[in-house]
């Protein structure tokens, strides 16, 4: 049975630890009003704590059978379900999220959890692979050589501010550890701690019903220096973070100053760049602002995918797109943004934009009224000064984005090139575009973990194929994706057993193991 009492407290194992010290009350952010109850903070005696019992599930969690761990994530998915609106109800007002919103992340949360209980039992991401001995082969034998993937370790994870459920708690990165069969300790977002609480009671709940190793999960809210001790803490084998840019750096030297550096699997900063090539431009103006005004309003601009940068060639075509998407930006009522701390960097950034004397304003949605809200903006400034002034291609997190007007393909493509590593970038084109689109597709691979053709980048599906990732600073490891099957590998690394008799090898890397799991056999998929 999963407790739906929120009580403040400190989760680890199995424990609820209660400090006298309560520092943090959440906000609602739509209202500015203080919530109950107040929240103790892990120091760190408690990150000591977790850390222990995480390592000693570790000897054991990682040895779990396929069925077993595959069954353990889809109890974590059914006690979520389980708390039904007193989750739904915590969050929204924690968030300033529509319910809408809040639902359909609980059901994506839900819905990772199964997929990845589903990867698990197919044993694909076991990577086996054997060469056979060849003891007559000359001039020298071979030996006998079995490989399988597995796991790091306990690993650190930290819940995002603008995704409550699906990259926080239970989301992606604590469902690939778990798949991967090792342990979590979740550092909690102090903006959403409510509903933290309840999705680790869950989890709590799941680690007892299936009979897993009792610190194979805790949860630690806390401030900055509770995740400082986190990743510096000997049993933490890897970190998994969504956030700034500067958070995100900040954990990858506390990570690498270790006397074992371990890494740091961080998404952190997209501006998303969006190319609109003339015939599209000419054929569908209109709609194509429609879509990118509805794009950067989604959840008041507060989505990593957000499109930040517009580049487009100068021409009646790029002054139909700004016209309609200024008028419909006007009538854009603005959201409650998540925090007091993003609504300020939010509006410090529209500013900076503003006061730049080689930017233009083109449009700012309806004003509105209430705590945490800034109408949203657009702007405009050409290829030279955008090319001169780095500032220009800095994320603003929210509603806000920059179009860029470009004299030629070839100035389009040269600033192309001094593009920073991105989430994704997105080409709008029509067939008469489709050389141009070539030119640029090479490009974009260098610099994008995700291409998109005539879509808008908000929005992650979460599947076998997708790529939640790329180059610095979108990410710290350019190889990896928080979102989607392929997530699982960041928690891996490769063993080979050289001539080991079949009773000590592995269960998976045995006969009888092999013939029920894919595997390659002497470079041949069995």
């Amino acid at each position: 049975m999963v407790s739906k009492t929120i009580t403040g407290d400190i989760l680890i194992g199995s424990a609820s630890i209660s400090p006298a010290e309560r520092p943090l009350r959440a906000v609602n952010p739509a209202t500015g009003d203080a919530l109950d109850p107040a929240f103790a903070f892990a120091g760190e005696a408690e990150v000591a704590r977790a850390c222990e019992l995480a390592w000693s599930a570790f000897l054991a969690y990682r040895l779990t059978g396929l069925e077993e761990r595959a069954g353990f994530l889809e109890a974590i998915a059914h006690n979520i379900l389980e708390l039904g609106d007193t989750l739904v109800d915590r969050a929204t007002v924690e968030t300033g999220l529509p319910r809408p919103r809040i639902e359909g992340e609980r059901a994506r949360t839900v819905g990772q959890l199964r997929l990845f209980a589903q990867v698990v039992r197919s044993g694909e991401w076991l990577d086996l692979r054997v060469d056979p001995a060849q003891p007559e082969r000359t001039p020298l034998p071979r030996a006998d050589l079995r490989l399988r993937q597995i796991p790091l370790g306990p690993v650190a994870v930290f819940g995002a501010s603008n995704f409550p459920l699906a990259f926080s708690v239970a989301g992606g990165d604590t469902a690939s550890a778990l798949a991967a069969g090792c342990p979590v300790v979740v550092k909690g977002h102090p903006a959403h701690p409510g509903t933290s609480e309840l999705v680790g009671r869950a989890i709590q709940a799941a680690v007892s019903e299936c009979g897993m190793p009792e610190g194979v999960f805790s949860l630690l809210p806390g401030a900055v220096e509770t995740g400082t001790a986190l990743v510096k803490h000997p049993h933490i084998k890897a970190v998994g973070f969504t956030g700034s840019r500067g958070g995100g750096l900040a954990l990858v030297a506390a990570a690498a100053q270790r006397s074992e550096p371990i890494p740091v699997y961080a998404e952190m900063s997209s501006v998303n760049p969006v190319f609109l090539l003339p015939a599209a431009l000419d054929a569908r103006a209109e709609g194509i602002a429609a879509g990118f005004v509805d794009s950067l309003t989604l959840g008041a601009g507060q989505f990593c995918t957000n499109p930040g940068l517009i580049f487009a060639l100068e021409g009646a075509g790029l002054d139909r797109f700004l016209a309609a998407a200024g008028a419909a930006l006007a009538t854009r009522e603005p959201a409650p943004m998540l925090t007091e701390g993003i609504h300020k960097a939010y509006a410090a950034g529209v500013q900076a934009l503003e006061t730049n004397p080689a930017v233009r304003a083109v449009a700012r949605g309806a004003s509105g009224s209430g705590v945490n809200r800034s109408p949203s903006a657009l702007f405009s400034t050409d290829a030279p000064s955008f090319g001169a002034d780095e500032r220009l291609a800095h994320e603003v997190f929210g509603a806000a984005a920059l179009v860029v007007r470009c004299r030629t393909i070839e100035e389009m493509a040269s600033v192309a090139e001094r593009l920073e590593g991105q989430l994704t970038a997105t080409l709008h084109f029509e067939r008469a575009d489709t050389d141009l689109a070539r030119q640029l597709i090479p490009i974009l691979e260098r610099k994008a973990g995700r291409i998109l053709a005539n879509g808008w980048p908000t929005g992650v599906e979460v599947g076998h194929a997708m790529v939640h990732g790329g180059p610095f600073p979108a990410t710290s490891d350019s190889r990896t994706t928080s979102v989607g099957t392929l997530a699982i590998r960041r928690f891996l690394r490769p063993v080979c057993y050289q001539d080991l008799p079949q009773e000590l090898l592995p269960p998976e890397l045995r006969q009888e193991g092999l013939s029920k799991l894919p595997h390659l056999f002497d470079g041949t998929r069995g």
